[in-house]
């Protein structure tokens, strides 16, 4: 289901830039805006805020329900990471020196020497 989303909510991003760099500059600060061509008159500014009112919805729906997702236990791995290291005990190590223990040290992989070769 979240990989569903992911890809609508891709699609969504890369067509609302495109829509977004359709429309016509209405005076920027550079000047480079004007002109005649394609994108000349006001009649295509309604149907080009339109789509991109639309995507920017779409884009805030998709956005919302990954967020959603991402903190179902069954789907996107189920809470933050401090959550993750308070439930493998990972909170109760020492700050400054002594044993290992902090973050680094469980970030390693099984066999991997804990004391740095000198």
């Amino acid at each position: 289901m979240s990989s569903l989303v992911l890809v609508i909510h891709l699609m969504v991003c890369i067509a609302l830039i495109v829509v977004v760099l359709l429309q016509r500059s209405e005076g920027g600060a550079l000047g480079i805006g004007g002109g005649g061509g394609m994108m000349s008159g006001r009649g295509p500014a309604n149907p080009l805020t339109r789509m991109t009112t639309i995507l920017a919805a779409v884009f805030f729906a998709t956005s919302m329900l990954l967020t959603i997702l991402a903190g179902q236990p069954g789907v996107g791995g189920g809470g933050s990471l401090l959550d993750q290291l308070e439930n493998t005990g990972g909170g109760s190590a020492p700050a400054t020196g002594g044993e290992g223990g902090g973050l680094l040290d469980q970030l390693q992989p099984p066999g991997a020497p804990s004391e740095p070769a000198q």
